[in-house]
């Protein structure tokens, strides 16, 4: 079909050329700007998921220099800590020095204390002076702010990191279940003698017993050799409720018949009124009325039941030996050259009772008798007990009782601090024992007390705290290391929760590290007080992620390292200053003890910022790293122009539009050929 109005070929090339033509220009446009989407028409969904990762790989970028900037904060503040620390141990080295007080002269220690002067004006210089583009760093303002300060038990408190979150502000609740405590071992009073205590030296006098029966109770009666019969008898005419007589060793018990009978206790009443007997009765029996002619003697025995204990001042052996004498009465004579008492028993029968042989004794300088039982109590009764001749009581001898310990004593002495070994003889007192452990104390970390009895206990709170005794050598009469309540006892640490967290525990310091806070606290010496304190500001707040929210934010507490700050329980470093109350001339064990707290506290605050920049800092920098090149490597492929393919597309293009404009031509040249039609 032949037509000039309209050259449809001619259209068909056109649009084809103007594809072509399209097509080239896409591929010149891609590979001149090396991006395969260069408006929203190239891509539109590509080009929403790339816009969305270049924002995230900016935040990155900025995350990432921020990690860097932190870490050379944290860098700055260690090294100034770095010279802090120096100075410490310089300052360190001169409390040692200086307690060397034996061999150092009054001005070597003056010069130690000028240069300790001078190493407190350099640490608050530093804590002054260290900067990071004009803030200061070691001066206390990028510590926390909390009302930890208004807790009375709360000795000491470091609080590294805190999330404030959104509202800036965080709670602290401490439930404190069980307080630290010491190690401890007592000694029971057993291992002891009380008080010095003179020889005693007992001899007995054999004595009679006879059991009777009345009223349904054993009435058991004590006496003199010589007795040999009881009989009760029954007086209607007596008013009395009961009376006892004892003649020629028959003893008679008389009660009245009348209305007010007689009872068991009336016939003990009656026989204990009797001078040289004693009666006791088993009861209770059946409480019934006693009659005329009750029961008369049985169970005779004789027995060594009563005696005179001898006892002298001042004596360390007593030796009692009686013999039978020449004189009509007693005769009682001392040697003080071998403290021997001597009791001659006097011809006169009746001169020989325990009361008169007594009174001879208690005549004598320095020594006294008491009438006692076999066991050694006090007996009353038994005055006019005789000492037969015919049975004269066995030598007895006695040693001096010293009060303190029963008998030699050597034991080894553990504490957390380190060992000491003790010897003690026969006799130390809890104060001797007291005041020489105690000299070793600071060697040992073990104090000893003698209030309510002797006692061993740890200076330090908790697990390590350790009070251990060894028993080297104790002799025969000794009895310390059978009195002991335990040879070995450790101490316990404290047992807390802080916002109902159990926490990590050390004697009374206690800590806990969450995501969200992490601190630590030390409360007083056994405190079990709870308490809340509210952390409200302050710290360094870095901004660790790409985006801003309280997880992907680190907040560091960085506190001051003036001398008036740093410190522990113990007190605080100005304190070794001149004039102070640690200065060398003042206290030097004092001084020693705060340096070692000041020196734990910075190397704790070293050791904490460089694991916050080693841990979440290096380790964050490189996530980040990671997480950009990802994030960039999948932006690109989104959005970057693939080279080789545009390549070949630009060729294909080129053809197309070489070809396509061959074709137009071609196709203009077609309605000529009308012509030819009309020739």
């Amino acid at each position: 079909m032949t037509r000039i109005n309209t050259n449809v070929p001619s259209l068909v090339a056109q649009n084809r050329l103007q594809a072509s033509n399209a097509d080239l220009q896409q591929a010149l446009t891609r590979l001149s700007t090396g991006l395969r989407i260069n408006s929203g028409a190239d891509d539109p969904a590509g080009l929403i998921a790339s816009e969305a990762l270049r924002s995230e790989v900016t935040s990155l970028g900025r995350a990432i220099s921020n990690t860097r900037r932190a870490s050379q904060i944290i860098s700055t503040a260690d090294s100034a800590l770095g010279q802090t620390s120096n100075l410490l141990n310089d300052i360190r080295g001169l409390v040692v020095e200086a307690a060397n007080s034996g061999a150092l002269s009054d001005e070597e220690i003056a010069a130690n204390q000028l240069q300790i002067d001078s190493s407190l004006e350099a640490i608050n210089r530093i804590a002054q002076t260290t900067t990071f583009q004009g803030r200061k760093l070691l001066d206390g303002s990028l510590d926390f702010v909390s009302s930890a300060g208004a807790i009375a038990s709360l000795s000491d408190v470091n609080i590294d990191q805190a999330n404030l979150g959104t509202t800036g502000r965080i709670d602290v609740a401490i439930d404190i279940k069980s307080a630290a405590q010491q190690a401890s071992v007592s000694v029971s009073d057993t291992a002891f003698n009380a008080a010095d205590v003179d020889p005693p030296a007992t001899n007995s006098v054999a004595t009679k017993t006879i059991d009777i029966v009345v009223g349904g109770e054993t009435v058991t009666i004590t006496g003199n050799a010589d007795f040999a019969s009881v009989t009760i008898t029954d007086d209607a005419a007596s008013n009395a409720t009961a009376t006892a007589v004892n003649t020629a060793g028959a003893v008679e018990i008389t009660f009245d018949g009348d209305s007010n009978p007689s009872d068991v206790q009336d016939v003990l009443d009656a026989l204990n009124g009797i001078e040289g007997l004693v009666a006791t009765s088993d009861g209770p029996g059946t409480g019934t009325v006693i009659s005329a002619d009750a029961a008369a003697s049985a169970n005779t025995a004789d027995g060594t039941d009563v005696g005179l204990e001898v006892t002298g001042a001042g004596l360390d052996d007593l030796t009692v030996n009686y013999t039978a004498g020449t004189d009509a009465d007693v005769v009682a004579t001392f040697d003080v050259d071998t403290n021997t008492l001597n009791v001659a028993l006097g011809t006169t029968t009746s001169n020989n009772t325990l009361t008169n042989i007594k009174s001879k004794i208690d005549a004598l300088t320095d020594l006294t008798s008491t009438i006692v039982d076999d066991a050694g109590d006090a007996l009353t009764g038994f005055d006019d007990l005789t000492v037969s001749t015919a049975d004269l009581p066995a030598e007895a001898t006695g040693t001096k009782i010293t009060a303190g310990l029963k008998d030699t004593l050597v034991f080894q002495l553990n504490g957390a601090d380190g060992a000491e070994t003790f010897n003690f003889g026969a006799g130390t007192s809890l104060a001797q024992i007291k005041a020489a452990v105690n000299l070793v104390s600071d060697s040992t970390g073990v104090t000893a007390d003698d209030t309510g009895g002797l006692s061993f206990t740890s200076d330090a709170y908790g697990s390590d705290a350790l009070v251990n005794i060894e028993i080297i050598s104790e002799g025969a009469l000794g009895e310390f290391e059978s009195s002991l309540s335990s040879t070995r006892q450790t101490g316990s640490d404290i047992e807390a929760t802080i916002n109902g967290v159990e926490a990590s525990a050390k004697g009374n310091t206690f800590s806990i590290n969450t995501s969200t806070l992490d601190l630590s606290l030390t409360v007083d010496e056994g405190s079990t007080t709870d308490f809340t304190f509210s952390i409200t500001g302050g710290g360094a707040l870095f901004q660790l992620g790409p985006d801003v929210t309280s997880n992907q934010q680190a907040r560091l507490g960085i506190g001051s390292v003036s001398t008036g700050q740093l410190g522990g329980v113990s007190g605080r470093l100005y304190e070794l200053g001149s004039g102070q109350a640690k200065s060398l001339t003042n206290d030097v064990n004092g001084a020693a003890r705060i340096i070692d707290e000041v020196v734990d506290k910075v190397t704790s605050l070293r050791g904490r910022l460089g694991a916050f920049q080693a841990t979440s800092l290096e380790s964050n920098l490189v996530s980040l790293n990671e997480t950009l090149s990802n994030l960039e490597e999948a932006e690109s492929s989104i959005r970057d122009a693939d080279f080789a393919q545009e390549s070949a597309n630009l060729t294909r293009a080129q053809i197309l539009v070489q070809s396509g404009t061959n074709v137009l031509s071609l196709a203009n040249q077609n309605p000529q050929n009308v012509l030819s039609l009309l020739r």
